[in-house]
């Protein structure tokens, strides 16, 4: 697979999460960059994902969720750069079946800030399970929470 078929593949299933799922429109998740090199999902504090109205802080949910969907979108991109052979076809077909099997998050300070930004590197890409490391830090670099995501990508 060329590199122009990979990057047009990860174009259309970034706009796909990015514009096309209504509750990652709800939460405003953003995705600013996804390659086969890595993610990064951008969400903006607004009053709506508050968990905690005395401290004002991220709501747990809202960051497990941005974890979850950068380790999937990790995971996926792992596959597409697992193989040179693979056709639109079979990607799209496997698009479409890639789910959560396993997700931990750890938590590890109060989701404080205005931004929030989650990155993902591929730990195992394989042909029907991978495996993703994620990461949530706010907009000084303050590491929030970290997760690592197991999925069906085939």
């Amino acid at each position: 697979m060329s590199n122009i078929i990979q990057q047009e593949t990860l174009r259309r299933v970034a706009e796909v999460f990015d514009q096309h799922v209504p509750f990652h429109n709800l939460l405003g998740m953003d995705i600013k960059r996804y390659d086969v090199e890595g993610v990064e999902v951008v969400v903006e504090m607004k009053p709506e994902l508050i968990g905690n109205i005395h401290q004002k802080i991220l709501h747990g949910g809202v960051t497990a969720t941005v974890l979850d969907v950068v380790g999937g979108l990790t995971a996926f991109s792992g596959l597409v750069a697992s193989r040179d052979d693979w056709s639109i076809q079979e990607l799209e077909k496997r698009i479409q079946t890639l789910s959560t099997i396993d997700l931990r998050i750890d938590y590890l300070r109060p989701g404080r800030g205005e931004i929030f930004t989650g990155t993902g590197t591929v730990i195992r890409a394989g042909n029907r399970v991978s495996v993703s490391r994620m990461e949530l830090h706010n907009e000084k670099g303050d590491h929030i929470a970290f997760g690592t995501g197991t999925y069906m990508v085939g």
